[in-house]
């Protein structure tokens, strides 16, 4: 099988980088303002609305343009050292040397010259900033190059099937009908993923009906660790966009609720919409405020550093300043504290990120164990007859990385409250 490294340079050669030729121009500026540090989601969204007249073969073409110059500014300015690049001409560079496309420059309106060869050291050649491959490095030891490859690429589209409302099979029967192929995942009960390419989901009569939740896999198994129960009165601590406030909601039914807080209230009031349209049972509390005094089970999906979701956003690891991570963990150890105060007796709490970093993970963990009376660790959190009992460290961890599982990268661990 083909490594996840060739995968994502396979990607850039199949592209029809001909359809470029003379938009130089308009591009070189878009490109300056990614590297920059202007997120390249939105100058590409942006760029594309501006020209709406553009075919398919040049709107794949320069999307993917904006993208990879974003991601691969590391291995483009080792394939053109000593050379100082401008940002058109690491367009061309692309192109020439992971597009395999030598015309590139003729097309950009471009003076060719001379490149390198493919670099040496796996920083240059995944193209990762040196604080974060020390970062993976600390993660995953010699798996390090591996990881930043999968990071590279595009993360799988994953779906939850609105299980309150139809089954999985019934949720691929709907989506064919409106031409979107998937398949289930067997790791999660409701989990789904989409197989065709560029899948027009929104414009689905599943989504329209609120059938289905876009959710990564590794996001649905965190929400598994919870083992919420018809009935269950659930906190979610840092509810975020939701996703897995409303697969909680529709584990408890209607006779069980879950209260939904979060500092962002803008996204808590999103929430609240979706909500609604899946027929979830949710109660939005900003600040905090009208929460029970204590919960049968309580999830702390904490803010964290987010390295492991870096493929969503492949020039977010030319943005992050490693040094903001310090005041994480003291944010991340009040955050559990006040989350495992509202845990009954005998009632479960789930602690999660979307991070690989040790400090942000098991030293929280551990500080709060130290620190909260008749807190324990579970060290078997699901049934063994659960799918992705398998996937659990013998002490209960679950680590997710896209290497390894396809999903994003995650952690988490459970603890449950004596009686």
């Amino acid at each position: 099988m083909p490594s996840v490294s060739s995968e994502a340079e396979r990607r850039l050669r199949d592209l029809p980088w001909h359809a470029l030729a003379g938009l130089g121009p308009e591009l070189a500026p878009a490109l300056d303002t990614i590297l920059s540090g202007t997120d390249a989601e939105l100058v590409v969204d942006r760029f594309l609305r501006a020209h709406r007249d553009f075919d398919n073969d040049r709107r794949r073409a320069t999307a993917q343009a904006l993208y990879g110059v974003a991601l691969w500014r590391r291995r483009l300015r080792a394939h053109a050292s000593p050379r100082a690049c401008t940002p058109l001409e690491l367009l061309a560079v692309l192109i020439a040397t992971l597009g395999e496309q030598p015309q590139a420059f003729t097309w950009l309106g471009l003076e060719p010259f001379p490149l390198g060869p493919t670099p040496t050291a796996w920083r240059d050649r995944c193209s990762v900033p040196d604080w974060f491959g020390a970062e993976l490095e600390r993660a995953v030891g010699p798996e390090a190059e591996a990881l930043a490859s999968a990071l590279n690429l595009p993360g799988p589209v994953f779906l939850r099937a609105n299980a309150a409302r139809l089954s999985p099979p019934e949720l691929l029967a709907r989506l064919a009908a409106d031409g979107i192929d998937a398949e289930l995942q067997p790791q999660s009960p409701d989990a789904v993923r989409v197989t065709s390419i560029r899948a027009n989901l929104t414009g689905s009569a599943a989504w329209r009906e609120g059938l289905f939740e876009v959710q990564d896999l590794g996001s649905q198994l965190l929400g598994e660790l919870v083992q919420a129960q018809p009935g269950d009165f659930i906190l979610d601590a840092c509810a975020g966009a939701g996703g897995k406030t409303l697969q909680l909601a529709t584990l408890v039914g209607q006779q069980g609720r879950v209260d939904a807080t979060d500092l962002d209230s803008a996204r808590l009031e999103r929430l609240r919409t979706r909500a609604a349209k899946a027929h979830a049972r949710v109660g939005i509390l900003h600040h905090g405020q009208g929460l029970k005094p204590t919960y049968d089970r309580v999830l702390v999906d904490a803010p964290c550093s987010e390295l492991g979701a870096l493929r969503r956003g492949p020039d977010k690891r030319w943005q992050y300043d490693p040094a903001t991570f310090t005041a994480l963990p003291d944010t991340q150890r009040s955050v559990l504290l006040a989350a495992a105060a509202r845990v009954r007796p005998n009632g479960r709490l789930v602690y999660a990120t979307c991070t690989f970093r040790s400090d942000e993970n098991e030293a929280i963990v551990d500080a709060v164990l130290r620190e909260v009376p008749g807190l324990q660790r579970v060290s078997r959190p699901l049934p063994s007859s659960h799918p992705a009992a398998s996937l659990l460290e013998p002490d209960g961890t679950l680590r997710l990385f896209p290497q390894r599982h396809g999903t994003d990268g995650f952690f988490a661990v459970v603890m449950e409250r004596s009686a």
